[in-house]
């Protein structure tokens, strides 16, 4: 037999449990979502950055005398620093949102054909 009051006290335990669930899907799926935005901003700051090293390299190669650059790639923004003379030391830090990824190549003139000897992402 059943008491009075009984089922609703039962029902309120299974609601309960039911809203906690659905909360905690609620957390879960925001997270996942938040972490897939960041990994898309740095892919895409990664992206500006090469972006902008091509530029730099075909930049360098009809002027050895290119400083360097900033300028838009898509959403973002590739700033380009060349040092050294042979070889030369090109850096471009490209940025995207709050995420900023640098990639550094070491290049030079061999026979006036311009050769990349490196191509590696710097970490900071």
């Amino acid at each position: 037999m059943t008491r009075p009051g009984q089922t609703l006290v039962l029902l309120l335990i299974f609601m309960a449990v039911a809203i906690t669930m659905t909360a905690a899907a609620v957390v879960v799926t925001i997270a996942n979502s938040q972490g897939a935005s960041a990994y898309e901003q740095g892919a895409m700051a990664y992206q500006v950055a090469e972006g902008g090293m091509e530029n730099a390299l075909l930049r360098l190669l009809r002027d050895p005398g290119y400083p360097g650059e900033t300028l838009t790639v898509g959403s973002g923004t590739a700033t380009i620093v060349v040092t050294g003379s042979g070889p030369f030391i090109v850096t471009s830090t490209g940025t995207a949102g709050d995420f900023v990824r640098k990639i550094q190549v070491t290049a030079g003139y061999t026979n006036n054909i311009l050769t990349v000897n490196s191509w590696n992402e710097v970490y900071q």
